[in-house]
């Protein structure tokens, strides 16, 4: 049968619950154990592929074109396995099934309320993964803060659940906040006993308690925590502040927390846990031999979460490279022509970054024409290389009204266009180009190289293409267009012939990048980026 557990969270939110889940999840994976995770969110939109990035920071897409929290992204790059819509679900997403189920007759005219109604589809959700045959173990992340309103119904469902299976087929953990008041100069647990206190008022009883801290927790304090949260004192867990969230797992480890969960499941230890290849990977990330800086251009620049994976695609290729990516977040708004050099000057390489609407583009196409002239290493994701597409045709073209009809709907030189099967959508939800599609490419390129192979599969989110109409023309001016999807003929990849490295993809690579699997697009830019400091900015002696 397979077990599950549970992770919420109370006091303040962005304590880390997704972390820990995936911290979690891989110790148990190490040891043998099947396990995946889910993300339930209380927010009433069905997906967050309409918020905002400044509202939610980035949206994560999976293989099968779900648009999903950033924090499947965490899922995915510890466990180095893919996640599908089935790993999220929102409270919209909820209401809409049970609202469908009952236009459709099936509650054959019953009223339907929050309870059972609601909490049904929230428990047949929690069991969907469990019931697919693949897992041994699923984690399911309850959103929120217990006490909010939104979370009310799936802690509801948590509690109906627990009791369902019984008490060793499932369990929860609860993340809290051991507060530091440095005017007292003590730690205090008053925090973590009411928030222990409103998840018993729901009906809940946490199994284990994991407490975020910025100092070590002592012996006695673990004891007064077990005591008045009524959990066992091995069940008090320590999670003081990290250098990076790749060191948790390891933190975790300390603690034990993967063999206390495996006990109170009933499951037995298996083996030891192999952790060698993550122990690599943090020695890399540690211990650098070199070192450079990298700026991210984009509009969403002050919210780093907006730019999450490709924030964390750089670590992971910076450890493969035994290098330090230092990067830096320039707003697009504030790049211009005439400034480029003095913003762009000390940076060994540029990544333009995704996003949506003509605000900052302008800056982005001086930023890419600064790389393109001086030979810095470039990487534009999917924005990115049709801002590359449109700076190219402008300036080398000399198509200078050169646009996309996103940006100039009636622009006369189209060189992004609309996808034709969008021309026809309506609603903005769901309905791009989404998910994972084939790529080929071409022998001799860039693209061949760092791949090593001529056909791929990536994932999407966007819908503007390059234009074919202008495909030739290109081509034969040195922008090669190095990777096309077989079945559409879309663009997917551009290169420039006479530059070092300068590239650009429709496509994510950073949402594939993984700590066992760094994304070789990433790996070779940052290997791109240390060559061009070693020419450029030979180190003193």
């Amino acid at each position: 049968m397979t077990k599950y557990i549970f992770v919420t969270g109370g006091v303040t939110s962005s304590l880390g619950k997704g972390i820990i889940s995936a911290s979690l999840a891989k110790l148990l994976q190490a040891r043998g154990y099947s396990v995946t995770i889910q993300k339930f969110d209380p927010y009433i939109n069905i997906d967050p592929g309409t918020l905002n990035p400044y509202e939610h920071g980035e949206c994560y897409v999976t293989e099968d074109g779900a648009e999903t929290d950033l924090d499947l992204g965490h899922y995915e790059r510890f466990l180095n396995t893919p996640t599908s819509q089935a790993n999220n679900i929102t409270t919209g997403r909820i209401y809409q099934n049970v609202i469908e189920h009952e236009r459709r007759g099936d509650y054959l005219g019953k009223t339907v309320q929050v309870v059972p109604h609601i909490t049904d589809e929230i428990k047949r959700n929690i069991k969907l993964l469990g019931e697919s045959g693949q897992y041994d173990i699923v984690i399911t992340e309850i959103g929120g803060t217990v006490g909010d309103i939104e979370s009310l119904p799936f802690v509801e469902a948590v509690r109906q659940f627990r009791w369902e299976m019984g008490s060793n087929n499932s369990l929860v953990i609860h993340l809290t906040l051991i507060p530091y008041l440095s005017a007292a100069g003590e730690l205090k647990t008053k925090p973590t006993q009411h928030s222990v206190k409103a998840l018993l008022e729901q009906g809940v009883q946490p199994d284990i308690l994991v407490c975020r801290t910025e100092h070590r927790i002592s012996t006695d304090l673990r004891k007064k925590i077990a005591l008045f949260c009524n959990v066992n004192i091995n069940a008090v867990i320590e999670s003081i502040d990290a250098e990076s969230i790749y060191d948790v797992p390891l933190l975790m480890l300390k603690e034990q927390l993967d063999k206390t969960v495996l006990a109170k499941l009933k499951l037995p230890l298996k083996t030891e846990p192999d952790l060698e290849n993550w122990k690599g990977f943090l020695g890399h990330l540690k211990n650098p031999t070199s070192e450079i800086r990298v700026g991210v251009i984009g509009k969403y620049v002050e919210l780093p979460d907006a730019y999450k994976s490709i924030t964390e695609a750089f670590i992971h290729a910076g450890a493969k490279n035994e290098c330090k990516v230092n990067l830096k977040y320039i707003h697009s708004e504030n790049i211009t022509d005439d400034n480029a050099g003095e913003k762009l000057g000390q940076l060994d390489a540029l990544l333009v970054a995704p996003g949506f609407g003509n605000r900052g583009i302008e800056g982005k196409i001086s930023a890419i024409r600064y790389a393109r002239e001086n030979n810095i290493p470039f990487l534009g994701i999917c924005l990115g290389m049709q801002c590359a597409v449109i700076e190219f045709g402008r300036n080398v073209l000399g198509l200078k009204d050169a646009n996309s009809t996103e940006m100039a709907e009636k622009t006369k030189v189209p060189v992004i266009c609309l996808m034709e099967e969008q021309k026809k959508v309506k609603n903005k939800g769901g309905t791009m180009r989404l998910g994972a599609y084939p790529c080929e490419i071409k022998k001799g390129s860039k693209a061949w190289a760092a791949y090593g192979k001529g056909r791929i599969s990536e994932r999407h989110r966007h819908r503007y293409e390059f234009n074919n109409t202008y495909l030739e023309q290109y081509n034969q001016s040195g922008m090669l267009t190095s990777g096309i999807n077989p079945d559409s003929g879309l663009v997917e990849m551009i290169e420039l012939k006479n530059h070092p490295w300068f590239m650009g993809c429709q496509f994510h690579p950073e949402l594939k990048s993984t700590v066992a699997n760094p994304h070789p697009l990433f790996v070779k830019f940052v290997e791109a980026a240390k060559t061009y400091k070693a020419e450029h900015r030979p180190q003193k002696v």
